[in-house]
């Protein structure tokens, strides 16, 4: 769970420092970050991925004239470089004690009250979402759930990696149920919307991992045009 809450804003002040600006993460961007944290890669890798693109693009720039860096995207085929350099580094290595994290008790951040009250802030948003049909029924499923976990919570500490287990089968179904729902032309539009964000990106991804974006994509689109909550720990807040 070590840089649980970090994950994203470490890779957007990274990517920023090293832009040499304060530009705002596109869609696009946030669900690339998405596939990454699915994937299970490692921020060092990301972090180091992001150093390689850009010292390869000022590189560039001493010879000729290069376009300025304007999406994450540009540092994938890094990401994933220094994803597999990682690796043969770590063959025959120690690997860590799994149950150092339960001996020292929660991590910080995962205090009882806090996770129970993200759960039922997650359960007021789907209680007021605006939804028709078996969308509704889901978010309201969803949200009986989350208010009865937020209870289970408060009684004894969770095991949070199961906890986001059983978030992300909620938000799964209620995805579904979504997309399902929705006018075809939106559904036409959004995806029209992402492949055109892709395009100067596709010669260095896999056919793999655009389609995971492209998912991800419509999938956060569709969560803020309906105003739901994303049902996982990563969005809880930390203040």
């Amino acid at each position: 769970m070590q840089n649980y809450f970090n994950y994203f804003t470490e890779i957007e002040e990274h990517f920023q420092r090293r832009r040499g600006s304060l530009l705002l993460l596109s869609t696009l961007d946030w669900a690339l970050i998405e596939t990454w944290r699915e994937a299970g890669i490692p921020l060092e890798a990301i972090l180091r991925g992001i150093d390689a693109a850009f010292d390869k693009h000022d590189a560039s720039k001493s010879r000729a004239r290069v376009r300025r860096v304007n999406g994450l995207a540009y540092c994938a085929q890094a990401v994933m470089a220094a994803v597999e350099d990682i690796k043969e580094a770590s063959i025959g290595a120690a690997k860590p004690d799994s149950n150092a994290e339960s001996a020292t008790g929660a991590a910080p951040g995962f205090e009882q009250a806090r996770i129970a009250a993200h759960l039922r802030e997650c359960a007021a948003q789907l209680d007021e979402a605006k939804l028709a049909g078996i969308a509704a029924e889901t978010a309201q499923a969803n949200a009986i759930s989350l208010q009865l976990i937020a209870g289970e919570v408060m009684l004894a500490a969770p095991n949070l990696e199961e906890l986001e287990r059983r978030m992300t089968v909620m938000e799964e179904k209620l995805l579904s149920a979504i997309t399902a729902t929705a006018p075809e032309a939106e559904l036409v539009a959004l995806r029209t919307e992402s492949a055109r964000e892709l395009a100067p990106y596709r010669a260095r991804m896999q056919t793999t991992q655009i389609r995971q974006i492209e998912q991800q994509f419509l999938q956060k689109r569709l969560l803020e045009k309906y105003k739901l909550p994303r049902l996982s720990l990563f969005y809880m807040r930390q203040g």
